[in-house]
């Protein structure tokens, strides 16, 4: 073994014996993440540089994304759910919304009391109503890291993702103190500060801050390609105000949809109240009413007390 490689094998393993204390009785040696893409690929990036796990098994539908996942060094084996639950101390989950209802009650169907579940998922209401009265949901713990960006697959794993960012966690009452404090110390580990909701709370928060992003961007890319018919005229007038807003567009579609779909009710909400706010500036321009237009952007500069 090389001296570089010797010296990052002896920090890992001090950095595991530091924090154990702190995990819990959960161990982690083996990780399955199911779904090998954006956010399993960067936490388990992370498990491995932290010391958290010794091996990590990589679960998913194709096998392109599992052979990619392991070119890139995401994941040391692949392995088909079944097998790959009973070989784990921790499974965390990261799939579209309407699938992790399906494959988390296969997963809790399969599990011990000796192993800890956890879900990135960005909706967490149906989830943990579909878990309600399963013999082993002390094991699960619904969790959310608010971190993402645009692009998906193994290849946009990311390290460092979650360094500075928050991490929600849903009925941690629900949970056995053990995986808790486990789940929780390796996100803080990770950078990440925890904030806890229940899982309505989460759903409604997440579409006034997350989901309806994510629409306004898709409309916003739709509103620009329905009428500028030449992609070269985009590409050359485009400033950055444009592209960072539109950059959530190029977001996958299969995961987004299962999350409008699945916080609906939600996502209804907050969409009927900013197509109202366009209604405003709409108004303000056809009547010619600058005051009322400088009062909609002064109105919409208080956030900066937020975001400086």
């Amino acid at each position: 073994m090389e001296d570089k490689e010797l010296i990052n094998t002896n920090i890992q393993a001090t950095n595991r014996q530091a924090l154990q204390p702190f995990v819990g009785e959960a161990k982690t040696d083996v990780v399955t993440i199911v779904g090998v893409g954006l956010i399993s690929g960067s936490f388990a990036l992370a498990m491995k540089e932290k010391g958290f796990a010794k091996k990590i098994i990589g679960v998913s539908r194709t096998a392109a994304s599992l052979e990619k996942a392991k070119a890139l060094g995401i994941i040391d084996e692949a392995l088909p759910l079944e097998e790959a639950v009973k070989q784990s101390d921790f499974i965390y989950v990261a799939i579209p919304v309407d699938a992790t209802v399906v494959v988390m009650k296969q997963i809790m169907d399969l599990i011990t009391g000796n192993q800890m579940v956890a879900d990135a998922g960005s909706t967490k209401f149906a989830l943990c109503d579909s878990l309600k009265g399963h013999p082993m949901r002390h094991r699960f713990i619904a969790t959310h890291p608010m971190w993402g960006t645009e692009y998906s697959g193994p290849e946009a794993a990311v390290r460092g993702a979650f360094e500075g960012r928050a991490c929600v966690i849903c009925e941690k009452e629900q949970t056995d103190e053990s995986v808790v404090n486990a789940v929780e110390n390796i996100y803080r580990a990770l950078g990440m500060n925890i904030v806890y909701m229940d899982a309505h709370s989460h759903d409604i928060h997440a579409a006034y801050i997350s989901h309806i992003s994510h629409i306004t961007s898709f409309a916003l890319a739709n509103t620009v390609l329905e009428k500028e018919k030449e992609d070269e005229a985009i590409f050359a007038l485009a400033g950055g105000g444009f592209e960072s807003t539109v950059r959530l567009a190029k977001s996958n579609s299969a995961m987004w949809a299962p999350i409008f779909m699945q916080n609906r009710e939600n996502v209804l909400d907050v969409l009927n109240e900013h197509i109202t706010q366009l209604r405003k500036f709409k108004a303000s321009l056809e009547k010619e009413n600058i005051e009322y237009l400088t009062e909609l952007m002064e109105n919409a500069n208080k956030i900066k007390r937020i975001f400086q």
